[in-house]
């Protein structure tokens, strides 16, 4: 299970692009550790991989993604959690290496993200729920 941010901060959105195995543009995401709640997890991920805090997460939805993985060598299911939340304090660049962050038009960033479900949950904050 993953658990991935949509942040938003007027007509942007603050993605991730890592360089390996990639180049990837995508939402900042990442692994729920055993022992470890979604919204934990949430919170670590977002920082190791844009360097910003959050506040006010809340779960809009979720998508099932066939991906390969490379740090094991292999191909699995990955159910991502999506939460909308809010970027509000930038503490430094990224600290997981080949990780970027970048702030991008969301129209632009519902059209160049990798993956379809990061595509299809970004194209929602060009809508009602847009904060």
């Amino acid at each position: 299970m993953g658990a991935y941010a949509l942040l938003a901060r007027g007509e942007r959105l603050l993605l991730t692009l890592q360089a390996d195995p990639g180049p990837d543009l995508q939402l900042p995401d990442g692994g729920v550790d055993p022992g470890e709640s979604p919204i934990v997890a949430l919170h670590r991920e977002v920082m190791e991989e844009t360097g910003w805090r959050i506040a006010d997460p809340r779960r809009i939805g979720a998508y099932r993604r066939f991906t390969y993985m490379p740090e094991y060598d292999l191909w699995a299911e990955k159910i991502c959690q999506i939460y909308l939340a809010r970027p509000t304090r930038h503490i430094g660049p990224p600290t997981e290496d080949g990780h970027t962050a970048i702030w991008m038009d969301t129209v632009d960033a519902t059209a160049r993200l990798n993956s379809p479900g990061d595509r299809h949950f970004a194209g929602l904050l060009t809508g009602p729920m847009r904060r």
